[in-house]
């Protein structure tokens, strides 16, 4: 396959796309304008193999990649607008700063998932769930292209103060090598594939040694094969990285690639085809995910075309999430019970083999919260939610209610049905032993 040359495009050098001709003066502003506080990045593959021009701005990729008016409110709108056209550059900067900050930077208390050892804050990692830890690669903290529904937004902003980014393997290996509860080791980012094969050699493979036997299987999660799948084929180290792929399962150990897709097209190239085959090759399993996006793919046949395209590529369908609330949300959110039908009818109009997808999921400050369905119980129409991972690991899969509520979208809006004060999980101390986050039960 011939070499494809990566090239992005930014707020620096977006207008010399020539496809953007097709946009109004409005709608080309508009990139300019959300790009000041939300952050922008698209990219050649992108723009050239996966967006349908002839759709823009409606077009779903375009939609995923390109920011849009309607993802500020009206009035930050006109407050950032107003700044730019007067050339105020430290208001502009002082203003984007404090709109940031209302738009939720941190959401679901990712803060409070942040452990140490031996009195070292590690700011690289989280440790939310006994079995799982995160690790942000510093050398990963970018993307191929970025989300406009992100909800890490923060790390490519310029917000210092709350990205999660650390280099020093060796903190990562040494409280690994303590914390032997742990059998996941979850590397994301930003896209911890946007660095170097050798930078993720250096994390990954002492994992492969003895001392690491509780560690049985290493996640990337990333989304280099929707939106630059060359990395696997073409870009200079692709090889080195199949190859380290191939080391950890020959190593006995679990690689599994966790792959967001959003929208069935991302699958439809020859060059993402080849890549997840040489991807498969090495022994890995490629897992699928998504949060379900209004103007993106808010469609359960849309959903249940996308899990029977992994299915026949060999991809095992994984979660189906609810957008977080952060950032752009209030422009991508799906009411909760609307989202809990289109997942029962894609689901229902799968095989069996796709049914391995769990949602819709929100991952909450106390765990990812599913939400089972809508009934009636006693005369009160509730939702009916689960945890399908928690903080306290004995809360897993435990039934629980909230009222009903047509417009919430996200957990934070619900209250607990039948009059109760709290949920069940607040009672007692069941998240910590002093009530508070950063109490690990598991440690």
């Amino acid at each position: 396959m011939e070499t494809r040359k990566y090239r992005n495009y930014i707020l620096r050098n977006y207008n010399d796309l020539p496809q953007l001709q097709r946009l109004t003066e409005e709608e080309r502003e508009a990139i300019r304008v959300v790009g000041q506080v939300l952050p922008f990045k698209s990219n050649n593959y992108v723009v050239e193999e996966l967006i349908n021009w002839d759709d823009v701005p409606n077009d779903p990729i375009f939609t995923l990649t390109f920011p849009r008016k309607e993802m500020l409110s009206k009035s930050h709108y006109e407050q950032v607008k107003k700044l730019l056209d007067n050339n105020d550059e430290a208001g502009l900067k002082k203003r984007v700063h404090e709109i940031r900050l209302k738009l939720n930077p941190n959401p679901a208390g990712q803060e409070h998932n942040v452990p140490s050892i031996d009195g070292i804050k590690l700011h690289g990692m989280q440790h939310k769930y006994r079995e799982t830890v995160l690790f942000f690669p510093s050398q990963g903290q970018t993307c191929h292209a970025y989300c406009t529904f992100c909800f890490r937004w923060p790390q490519f902003s310029g917000m210092n103060e709350l990205k999660f980014a650390m280099k020093e393997a060796d903190l990562l290996h040494r409280y690994l090598k303590k914390h032997t509860k742990v059998s996941d080791v979850l590397f994301t980012g930003g896209d911890p594939l946007t660095a170097k094969t050798n930078i993720m050699a250096a994390y990954i493979e002492p994992l492969l040694t003895k001392e690491y036997e509780h560690i049985r299987t290493i996640r990337i999660g990333t989304k280099t094969l929707g939106y630059w799948p060359y990395r696997f084929l073409t870009d200079k180290d692709a090889d080195d990285l199949l190859q380290l792929f191939e080391k950890v399962t020959k190593a006995g150990k679990h690689l599994a690639f966790q792959a967001h897709f959003n929208h069935p097209v991302e699958l439809s190239t020859d060059a993402v085809k080849q890549a997840i085959d040489r991807i498969r090759n090495t022994g890995a399993q490629i897992r699928t995910q998504s949060p379900l996006l209004r103007h993106i793919n808010d469609d359960s046949q849309l959903w249940a075309t996308m899990w029977r395209d992994q299915v026949n590529l060999g991809l095992i369908p994984y979660y189906m999430f609810v957008a977080r609330d952060t950032g752009s949300k209030a422009f991508f959110d799906v009411p909760l019970e609307k989202a809990w039908k289109i997942f029962r009818k894609a689901y229902r109009n799968v095989s069996g083999v796709a049914r391995t997808v769990r949602g819709p999921s929100m991952s909450a400050n106390p765990g990812k919260i599913q939400i089972l369905g809508v009934t009636e119980v006693q005369g009160e129409k509730v939702f009916v939610l689960r945890f399908i991972q928690c903080r306290n690991p004995n809360l897993v899969d435990i039934p629980f209610f909230a009222k009903y509520d047509k417009k919430a979208t996200w957990f934070d809006e619900l209250v607990p049905a039948f009059g109760e004060e709290q949920f069940f999980f607040e009672k007692d101390n069941l998240l910590g032993r002093h009530g508070k986050d950063t109490d690990f039960l598991w440690e």
